[in-house]
């Protein structure tokens, strides 16, 4: 998302200052607009469970993006005084600025706290967000719905993806014009057409290719476009513009309220909240609204005019205290604040405070002062400028991976703990991914039923069923501990209930499951894994309900312990200062009692086995945190995966405690 776009008051004095710009009306309602986009997202990140879908909003800003740059470039070449330098020079001042101050405030902190491996990769982001490609940096390293570590630069995949439309789309315009004049909303239409359909295409079939790919997302921009070249009709009657722009409103909230993480994304389900910025956009041309109005309220449209410094600062302010480096919950226990701040409510406000605070002395003193203060440059010095600051930025990249993150800073021993993290990416793959288990690009047709599925006859056959937590705990109960063959069918984010819940994928793998493959081949029970909501409850007494009806006996893997910080990076900060209780500091404290309700619920209301791997893991004493004796191998991989060593322990245990016992009673 990229939230400079936009013609506020500094921009529209500075382009009437300058020759031949043609001024375009400010538009107070599109900066409230643009506040409703970055609050959305805002909401999304702080996982704020109303506004799962409030990622739509990088959608909305790229409708607003292509309107407004768009009608300046459009009114320029009509003119005939459009200048591709100027435009550039026009687009640097207003988008480095800021991004450059927080990459630097950024780097700075991840000097101090990250780990190697985490500073490594943070460096290689860097560079490509310098270089305006880190969409295609984090489509190859990390999932922006499911990815394995969070880094404090992937929210700059928008910004390459607006950046590069920059780049052609002018180029493209003046094409168009000299060589195709009398076609000219038609080549925009049938370009806006390809970009769409592709959209709808990729995802289908790779989700994460669609989400970041510029091909994919130009649509979104040229929608504005589109809106910019008055080939939507104007709406002169104020009855009508209250009716469309509540409708664009009602279609921008739906799908910040009802979206979620596994709804097909972009494709189709962008076009609604695209269509829904064009409802409110178009319609303030012709005149006022009740929710143009709205819109216009000072304090919205000031957190539209802060929305881009806005934007920069909340994501590294989420993770770095999500590392437990700057809002840690922990700490926030330790203030001994009235019940009715929760931990999770305090964070959040913490998170949004600091957040706001950083947006608006950026917006203060690096954004306006470069726009059209006392720090604006223009021509040759404004891009040697930029030019020496990305070259900085590339050295230090550069370095840190020759160094290998600075191992340095870090004992010998933190910096072993430290490597394994993400190790869901080892070699060996001993989730089974891609085969066993359906990765978010992963489709059904790639699940192996030959090696996942199959039965040997003389042992007893159980089918482990779930989301990645069940394919982490696979290497444990796969292995001769056990003594049972573990058929495994787990997809990502997939609750394993007969009304299957999770991303399509997820839908098909459990619709076969229990539709087709259990009628035809009995097996000695069902072992369900998944990272336990309250609102699996309900799911999970109904599939117990239908196991229980055919007599296909059902185990209940209880949740593992969590913690506010993947587990390796605690371990590593614990061995670098010396600050052993550092685990329970970040142990998250709501798991033990959801454990214990859902032992009860399993034991006395559904009436099936279950098995803690909580109380396998933690006693009142504390939580084991190694998966050996020498403190050198993490039980989890992050927050709350285990590690394949640390499955293989805990089932280990369950086994000489007697709690697990297989083959199941039937």
């Amino acid at each position: 998302m990229q939230a400079t776009t936009r013609e506020g008051r500094g921009e529209r004095r500075l382009r009437a200052s300058q020759p031949h710009a043609p001024e375009l009306k400010y538009r107070p309602d599109i900066d409230g607009l643009r506040a409703v986009a970055v609050l959305s997202v805002l909401a999304s990140h702080l996982g704020i469970e109303r506004a799962k879908g409030g990622f739509v909003g990088v959608d909305v800003f790229f409708v607003i993006s292509g309107y407004l740059i768009s009608s300046i470039i459009l009114t320029d070449i009509a003119e005939g005084h459009f200048s591709i330098v100027a435009f550039y020079e026009r687009r640097i001042r207003r988008i480095f600025p800021a991004l450059f101050c927080v990459l630097f405030v950024s780097t700075i902190f991840a000097l101090i706290y990250l780990l190697p491996i985490e500073l490594v990769d943070y460096s290689n982001s860097m560079l490509a967000a310098t270089f305006s490609c880190s969409n295609f940096y984090f489509w190859q390293h990390s999932d922006y719905f499911s990815s394995p570590t969070l880094n404090p630069l992937l929210h700059t995949w928008s910004l390459a993806v607006e950046e590069q439309f920059y780049i052609l789309f002018p180029i493209f315009l003046l094409l168009v014009r000299g060589f195709f004049r009398r076609r000219f909303k038609t080549s925009i239409s049938v370009l806006w057409t390809v970009s769409f359909l592709l959209s709808i295409v990729v995802v289908h079939y790779d989700r994460s290719t669609a989400f970041y790919m510029p091909y994919t997302r130009a649509w979104e921009l040229l929608t504005g476009t589109l809106l910019s070249l008055k080939l939507f009709p104007r709406m002169n009657s104020a009855w009508v513009r209250n009716l469309a722009t509540l409708a664009g409103g009602a279609m921008i909230i739906y799908p910040v309220l009802f979206y979620t993480p596994a709804t097909p994304f972009p494709g189709l389900a962008a076009l609604v909240p695209c269509l829904g910025s064009v409802l409110i956009i178009g319609p303030g041309e012709s005149g006022s609204s009740l929710a143009g109005a709205a819109l216009s309220w000072r304090p919205i449209v000031f957190v539209g005019l802060i929305s881009y410094s806005l934007y920069l600062w909340h994501w590294p302010v989420i993770v770095l205290s999500w590392m437990g480096l700057l809002i840690s919950p922990a700490h926030l226990m330790a203030l001994g604040l009235p019940k009715v701040f929760t931990i999770s409510r305090l964070y959040r406000m913490a998170v949004v405070g600091v957040s706001f605070v950083l947006a608006v002395l950026s917006y203060k003193f690096v954004e306006k002062p470069f726009r059209s203060g006392s720090l604006r440059l223009t021509g040759r010095p404004l891009f040697a400028t930029a030019a020496g600051v990305m070259l900085l930025f590339a050295a230090f990249s550069l370095s840190t991976r020759l160094a290998g993150g600075y191992e340095a800073r870090f004992s010998p021993q933190a910096v072993q703990l430290g490597s394994y993290l993400n190790r869901r990416r080892e070699v060996g793959n001993p989730a089974r991914h891609g085969i066993c288990h359906i990765l978010d690009s992963d489709r059904f047709e790639n699940f192996n039923q030959d090696i996942c599925l199959h039965q040997e006859p003389e042992k007893e056959n159980y089918l482990l069923l779930g989301d990645s937590h069940a394919a982490y705990l696979w290497p444990g109960l796969s292995s001769d501990l056990a003594g049972a063959n573990i058929m495994q069918a787990t997809a990502m984010g997939c609750k394993p209930f007969i009304h299957p819940v999770g991303p399509g994928d997820c839908t098909k793998l459990m619709g076969f499951i229990y539709q087709s493959y259990l009628p035809a081949h009995p097996v000695q029970g069902l072992l369900l894994q998944v990272r336990w909501e309250q609102s699996d409850l309900k799911g999970l007494g109904e599939t117990a309900d239908w196991a229980r009806e055919r007599k296909i006996p059902i185990i209940i893997f209880g949740p593992v312990p969590e913690y506010d910080s993947p587990l390796p990076r605690i371990e590593a900060y614990a061995v670098n200062s010396n600050e052993p209780n550092l685990l329970s500091e970040h142990l998250v404290p709501s798991i033990a009692p959801f454990d214990k309700k859902l032992e009860d619920l399993a034991r006395s209301t559904w009436h099936v086995p279950y098995v803690s791997l909580y109380r396998a893991i933690c006693d009142e004493k504390g939580c084991i945190g190694f998966a050996d004796a020498a403190h050198s191998v993490p039980l989890m991989f992050d927050t709350d995966h285990l590690s394949p060593e640390g499955s293989r322990m805990v089932v280990q245990r369950l086994i000489d405690r007697g709690e697990l016992r297989l083959p199941a009673e039937r």
